[in-house]
């Protein structure tokens, strides 16, 4: 398995696209890393550039420093896949020196089942800075980087322990996918968009479910991420055919509908058919908003936020629908923060070596939010609202929070 993830990473089709590289520079311009440090080369340089002499070997090491955002290949105006060159050129380049860090962060069912049982204790350990610079010692993990919030109950456990609904459900059945995140450290998020889903009228089905290998992936670490996201749609394809699949997880959507293909050349029957069936959880109300089929009758919320879309969701190519139905609030102002990247790109802001970087590029993202509000922000996805909280001091959470609010069901 390991072979071939690198054999395809090797010699992808994505390399097929990098002579329609112009050297416009647009991704230069654009590159939310190359704009606060000289350690990146910039991606036209370690992409297309580079990819015309790698033979089995790295030419440009600074590789390492791009975080994968995906902007580069979001602005390109010729459609080369840069960001996938990337992505595949870095796992060919630490296949034989994988740091322990890496292969360690990339473990998130792991982490969040051993915090679980003892969550406060995990939380004390995790804000206590002697403890984090051990860590940033021996693991190379930043003392001062966010962390996951460990919780005493798994969304699992809640929803296998409350109350199960009667019904009707007059919009038929959906299958809800969490997340590791979503599972362990989110637990909100995720019992408030089963929630809201249940109010609209559908019946949630909420399969066991294991991790979508996405953190590995972004390590260069294929094998095990490949033979996660499989076991993961064999997950949810157990709980039923030609369902639709609603997750509040932006990021490990993404993995699914793209990166596991295109990054790490998955081609497989099960991938194909649960990425077409899953949909973003903010995504799906502005689908249902569109045909007449959601329900406005939302109370007033008198705030002004800042929302923030992360890369992740950018690289879906679905716009911005969380603006456009947290609009539909009466007296709610939301301010779309207009940032690139926040920094954190999923485990990039959290390693020793790059936070700095990271906070750099999150830096006008964090003044905005807080010239914007001090009471809350709003970001589709996980690490990203762990990285705002932590460098802004104000609360962030997912736009589902207040569209749970808006009905009435908070």
């Amino acid at each position: 398995m390991a072979t071939e993830g690198l054999e395809f990473a090797g010699h992808s089709l994505s390399r097929a696209s990098l002579d329609a590289c112009v050297k416009c520079t647009i991704c230069e311009t654009q590159c939310p890393v190359a704009a606060v440090t000289p350690l990146f080369s910039g991606p036209k340089y370690v992409g297309p550039q580079a990819e015309r002499f790698r033979n089995g070997e790295s030419v440009d090491h600074s590789l390492d420093y791009c975080s994968s955002c995906g902007t580069c290949t979001l602005v390109c105006p010729q459609g080369v896949q840069i960001a996938e060159l990337n992505s595949q050129a870095r796992a060919v380049m630490k296949a034989d020196h994988m740091p322990l860090r890496d292969r360690l962060i990339g473990q998130t069912v792991l982490m969040g089942k051993a915090m679980t049982p003892v969550a406060p204790i995990a939380r004390a350990a995790l804000n206590n800075k002697p403890i984090r610079k051990v860590m940033e010692a021996v693991v190379k993990v930043h003392a001062d980087a966010p962390m996951p919030p460990p919780q005493s109950q798994t969304f699992e456990g809640w929803f296998r322990k409350r109350p199960t609904p009667a019904g009707p459900f007059p919009r038929g059945t959906v299958v809800f996918f969490h997340g590791c995140a979503g599972g362990y450290f989110e637990v909100e998020t995720s019992k408030k968009s089963v929630e809201v889903l249940e109010h609209l009228g559908y019946q949630v089905l909420v399969p066991k479910q294991g991790c979508c290998g996405l953190a590995q992936q972004s390590n260069g670490l294929f094998a095990g991420a490949t033979k996660d996201v499989l076991k993961l749609c064999d997950d949810l394809r157990a709980a039923g055919k030609d369902l639709t699949i609603v997750s509040s997880s932006g990021s490990c959507t993404g993995m699914l509908k793209h990166e596991a293909h295109e990054i790490m050349g998955v081609d497989d029957e099960r991938l194909k058919d649960v990425g077409t069936r899953i949909v973003d959880m903010m995504e799906f109300l502005l689908d249902l908003h569109e045909a007449g089929e959601l329900p406005t009758n939302f109370a007033p919320i008198g705030m002004k936020v800042p929302y923030h879309a992360p890369c992740q969701l950018k690289s879906q190519g679905i716009g911005k629908p969380a603006l456009e139905v947290l609009r539909l609030i009466p007296e709610l102002e939301v301010v779309d923060s207009g940032a690139i990247c926040c920094g954190i790109a999923g485990t990039y802001g959290l390693k020793k070596e790059k936070y700095d970087v990271a906070q750099a590029v999150g830096k006008p993202l964090f003044d905005m939010v807080k010239a914007t509000s001090s009471e809350l922000a709003l970001c589709d996805t996980e690490t990203c609202r762990w990285q705002i909280e932590k460098s802004s001091g104000v609360k962030t959470e997912h736009p589902i929070f207040l569209i749970h609010r808006a009905y009435g069901l908070s």
